[in-house]
Formats: structure tokens, C-alpha cells, sequence
């Protein structure tokens, strides 16, 4: 064992140029990444946690208080590693030398491709038991938010526990520390053949809401914008809100929309579009709206922000379209175009004016979706409303205030922020299919849904770039977005059903090679539930006031997580009136303060 009064490694010295190389770079080494499994902010990189935790469990060779039997197991150890560059033998020598080795070993592990190589893993484990002797050291991390830093004491042979307010960052941890290490790398299989049959239902069950083209063509995506009322006299036009009429703008490939105005007597103006290809950027007209500011293409008459925002407030933000008796679209979010894919043209992607069979489904969701309410109304109010009524955070000067926008346009409810369509799909196709799976698989299907709700949502963004579907937290926010696609969820690219299931699996496979298991609690880290002095370290990467509003943000999934998984305990536990009160004072910790009474502060 190490004594008290000996430095360990990252007190002496500490590579950390080639550990921020490793850091920076990891973000591009995405397949089987852990960080893949579940969204969540601000996470430590894997690298940087495992090279820090490596050097805060390893003794200085060069104090004079490091045992000497870590001298020479170290040495035996170091040389005994297989592809060790040549130089090792001569400095290892010395305790200098070796002091040197061990930082350079450290400094390279931090690369994501050694992170899963047997030889590097077995050879840091080794380096720590002879440190620690044969009890394992007890790494605690009482904010564990993604799990990096509880991850990585696995990695490296040690027990590991867990902690955090927050039911989804809880639920992410006791799937990476507790449920894959027990299964292996089988649950990975169990999940892709879950996938494939939750895919496979899905198709059937989604055929009338995200209809086939007639010439045999998949829909890939609807672009939508939402729509104000020119308030200017004598114009009265429908302006269709958006950044940008770019549909693709590709160096040899390019689309876009095409405006005219369309009069006649005794109607307000209206702005007509065509699909065509630009041979300019001058050619394309500018959006309009910037900064909540929207210019009408009728009259030129800019609106104000305000006016903006109290028209969308009334529309409880505009995200749906409005129907009259006869199914005929007469106001609301308005379909710009429709992105579709031929299976015999690899790549390329066709975009189509929208046509009233387009909307037609749209309809047929918002009556069904209004039928599943009245039903529930009528049966007694009994469990969690189908669609998340919770509100969402309201804004102001917090870290919420900056987080959200939304609020200022009527999007009060977590579930306005998803059109009718979206929500149907959810509540009475993929809800009930990924609900018929039971265990880890199901809570591993469920947290590869929050990837499939990022892209499927009203905040969502066409890239022009790629042209695919840039889901929700690009940044670690939710702003307004004008204009959003509507994804077909059965899409191969990313956000597909396919894409998160395989995303997720190749995830669990990475967490299952890392083996050890740990131990994650619902627990408030200010009143912990281990007893005083039975870690060897306790480690942490503490949130830093109110930057990011983990719960508010979080939200966004646990409305639907609740549904997803009704029966876990996670997300439905209540926690004591200290965490409550302890939560509510530290703002990034608090658990679902919007969440009502199933989690939220009294």
C-alpha cells in the first residue's frame, strides 16, 4: 500500500499536452464510444479522466517514501509489456527513468485506440494493484453525471461508485456500470435483434402516418416553417419564417426555393415557391427572419420581435398545422418541401413541392392523437398524461434563462415541442413496441430513443451540407428554430431507428470490454450514503455553478423516459426533503424541478 505521506504522480508532473491531444482527438474516434449510448453535457473526456485518475492512484518512483516493492514490480511489469519502444530498457534503470516511463505510459494509454488494446489495459491494471496490493481501491465520484471518471476506474481494476441527482444521468451510469458489465457483450446482440424487431413493427405500424412515394421513393424528411400574419395595412400575407430557402448547397450541388407573390382581389397577397437550381448565391432569396425580426416577402414591412413572438405565442409556438372542417390547411406551420430518397440512387437525395396528400397524414395525426387525450380524460386521468404535459423552464437571467428560449413563444408544455405527427408516432407506435422488450434491453432501447428524439422534435435543423437532419443540443441549449425538419424515423442516416439501435450496440459492445463492475445510486452527494473512510480516492469533476442547467435540459428526455419505461424505479424515485431542499440551492444538480410532483422539489 501507498503511505499517506507519499506523493503520487500527478503531483510531481503530469503530460498534459500529449493528454489534450488525446482529449481533443477522441471526439473523432466516435464508433463504439461510450459517450455514444446516451446524450448528456459537458462531459469529461475519456482520456483526461483515465490519464489523471492513472496518475492520482500511482506513487511518485523518485519519493523517498514510495515502497520499494512498487519499484521493482513496476520495472518487471513495464518491461514485461509487449510492443514497449526499445528505449524503456535503459531508463528504467533508474528511478528518474522509471518515473519518466510511467508518465509516457500514461500520456499514451489516453489514446482511444489503446483504451480497448488487452496488452495496455492489463499493464495499467497491473501497475495499480501493485500500488493498492490485491484489494482494488474504491474510486468514488459523488457528481458522475456521463460516467467518465467511474468508467475509467474499471477500466483501470478498481471498484467504482456512482452518484448523481439527476434520474437520467443515473440511468446512464447503472446501464455503463452496472447492467452491461453483468451481461457482456451478448446484450449487445440482444439489443440489435430487439432493434431490428422494434424496426420491422415500426415500418408496419408507421406505413399511413409517413406514406411511400407513389414512384416508389422514400420520404426522407418534410421541411417545415412556422408562419406569422403580416400586420401591415392593406398586406395581410402568410410569412413563412425561415433563415434560409437553401434546401442543398453543396460545392456541385445545389437547391433551393424559389419565391413569388401570388394577388388576387379581395385575398391577402401569398408567397408561392418552386424548387430550382441556383447558379448563384444571389440567386436565393433571403430569409426572413433574423433576430425574432420577420420581413414580409409581400410588402417588405418588418415585424418586430414582439409581434413575432405574440402571434406564435397564440399557436403555442407554431409548431402544427391548422385544418379547417374539410381538411384543408389554412394556417399554422407550413410545408415548404419534401426530401425523398430512390434506393437505386445512392446518395442522392429530390426535393418536391408538398401537395395536400402530404398534409392529409398530418391531419389524420392530429385526430388520432386528439382521440388518445379525450380517451384518457374520459378514463379517470389515472398515470402520466400520454404526450409530456410538464412545463418546460421558463426563461430569465439563470443558467435555465439562457438555456431556453422557448417559453417567449409558447411552448409551455415539454410536449409542444414536437408536431402532431411526432407525438402520435411516439405515444402509439414506438412507445408501445420498445415497452413489449423487458430488462436491460429495454432500458438500452429506451436511451437509444433520446438520440431519435433529439432528431425528431420542432428544434430540430436541416443541414444543407450533408442533407440530413441536425438533431437538437447542437449546442447545450434549446433555442427557437424557424424553420425544422420533420424526420422519417425509419431513415438510414443519423437519428434513424437503425442508426440509434446499432449506435447504442456498438456502445454496449466498447462497455462490455471494459469489464468490472460498479456501483451507481440515486443519492445526493452532500448527504452520501458510504461510510466515512472507505474510499481510497474520491474523484470528481464537480458542475460549476449554473453554466449548464443539467436538469432543465435533461428534462427533455425524462418526460419520456417516464413513459418509455414506466416501471423504473430510477425515474420515478423520490428523493429526501434534504436532496430536495440541497438540489433546489445548486441549481445543476437539482433533479427535474419541472417535473411536477412525480420528481420534483416540493
Amino acid at each position: 500500500m501507498i503511505p499517506r505521506e507519499c506523493k503520487r504522480l500527478a503531483e510531481v508532473d503530469f503530460p498534459i499536452a500529449e493528454v489534450s491531444r488525446h482529449a481533443v482527438g477522441e471526439d473523432r474516434s466516435r464508433k463504439g464510444h461510450p459517450h455514444t449510448l446516451h446524450l448528456w453535457w459537458a462531459r469529461r473526456p475519456l482520456a483526461s479522466s483515465r490519464a489523471v485518475l492513472m496518475a492520482l492512484l500511482l506513487p511518485d518512483p523518485c519519493d523517498r517514501h514510495c515502497p520499494p516493492a512498487f519499484r521493482k514490480e513496476a520495472r518487471r511489469i513495464l518491461l514485461g509489456m509487449g510492443g514497449r519502444p526499445s528505449g524503456w530498457t535503459t531508463e528504467l534503470g533508474t528511478d528518474e527513468g522509471l518515473r519518466r516511463i510511467i508518465l509516457k505510459f500514461i500520456a499514451d494509454f489516453a489514446n482511444w485506440d489503446h483504451s480497448a488494446n488487452r496488452q495496455w489495459t492489463e499493464t495499467a491494471k497491473a501497475l495499480v494493484r501493485v500500488a493498492h496490493g490485491d484489494e482494488a481501491p474504491l474510486v468514488v465520484d459523488p457528481f458522475a453525471g456521463g460516467g467518465s471518471i467511474p468508467l475509467e476506474a474499471l477500466r483501470l481494476g478498481c471498484e467504482t461508485f456512482a452518484s448523481d441527482l439527476n434520474p437520467v444521468a443515473c440511468l446512464i451510469l447503472k446501464v455503463m456500470l452496472e447492467d452491461i458489465p453483468r451481461l457482456g457483450r451478448g446484450v449487445a446482440e440482444d439489443l440489435r435483434r430487439a432493434g431490428e424487431s422494434v424496426e420491422q413493427k415500426a415500418r408496419e405500424e408507421l406505413a399511413d402516418l409517413y406514406p411511400p412515394e407513389s414512384n416508389g421513393a422514400t420520404p426522407l424528411a418534410y421541411l417545415w416553417a412556422r408562419t406569422v400574419r403580416c400586420e401591415s395595412p392593406n398586406c395581410g400575407a402568410e410569412i413563412p419564417l425561415t433563415q434560409s430557402f437553401w434546401l442543398c448547397n453543396k460545392p456541385k450541388r445545389k437547391r433551393a426555393l424559389r419565391l413569388s407573390v401570388e394577388r388576387s382581389a379581395g385575398a391577402p397577397p401569398r408567397v408561392a415557391f418552386e424548387v430550382f437550381e441556383p447558379e448563384t448565391a444571389g440567386d436565393v432569396h433571403p430569409g426572413t427572419v433574423s433576430y425574432a425580426k420577420a420581413t414580409c416577402p409581400c410588402c417588405r414591412a418588418v415585424m418586430p420581435k414582439e409581434r413575432v413572438r405574440s402571434q406564435l405565442a397564440a399557436a403555442r409556438g407554431g409548431g402544427d398545422t391548422v385544418f379547417d372542417e374539410e381538411g384543408n390547411r389554412i394556417g399554422g406551420a407550413r410545408m415548404l418541401a419534401v426530401v425523398t430518397f430512390r434506393p437505386n440512387e445512392r446518395g442522392w437525395r429530390h426535393y418536391r413541392l408538398p401537395t395536400d396528400a402530404d398534409y392529409a397524414p398530418v391531419r389524420r395525426a392530429q385526430a388520432e392523437l386528439t382521440r388518445i387525450l379525450d380517451e384518457w380524460e374520459a378514463g379517470g386521468r389515472r398515470g402520466l398524461r400520454p404526450v409530456p404535459d410538464e412545463p418546460t423552464p421558463a426563461g430569465g437571467g439563470s443558467g435555465a434563462g439562457r438555456a431556453f428560449s422557448v417559453q417567449r413563444y409558447g411552448i409551455l408544455q415539454w410536449g409542444d415541442l414536437f408536431t402532431a405527427r411526432q407525438k402520435a408516432m411516439l405515444v402509439t407506435r414506438l412507445i408501445s413496441v420498445v415497452d413489449s422488450e423487458r430488462g436491460v434491453v429495454a432500458r438500452l432501447l429506451a436511451l437509444a430513443m433520446g438520440k431519435l428524439l433529439r432528431h425528431s422534435n420542432v428544434l430540430a435543423k436541416w443541414h444543407r451540407g450533408s442533407e440530413t437532419v441536425a438533431g437538437a443540443f447542437g449546442m447545450q441549449t434549446l433555442p427557437m428554430s424557424w424553420d425544422y425538419p420533420e424526420m422519417y424515423p425509419l431513415v438510414s442516416f443519423a437519428g434513424g431507428l437503425a442508426d440509434v439501435t446499432d449506435k447504442a450496440a456498438e456502445a454496449s459492445l466498447s462497455l462490455a470490454a471494459v469489464r468490472g463492475q460498479g456501483q451507481a445510486e440515486n443519492v445526493d452527494a452532500a448527504i452520501h450514503s458510504l461510510p466515512d473512510e472507505t474510499c481510497a480516492l474520491w474523484f470528481t469533476d464537480p458542475p460549476y455553478y449554473d453554466a449548464i442547467p443539467y436538469s432543465d435540459l435533461s428534462d427533455f428526455f425524462l418526460v419520456w423516459l417516464k413513459r418509455t419505461q414506466p416501471g423504473d424505479p430510477l425515474l420515478l424515485a423520490r428523493i429526501s426533503h434534504t436532496s430536495r431542499l440541497a438540489g433546489k440551492l445548486t441549481d445543476p444538480c437539482r433533479v427535474g424541478a419541472n417535473i411536477g410532483p412525480d420528481i420534483g422539489p416540493s
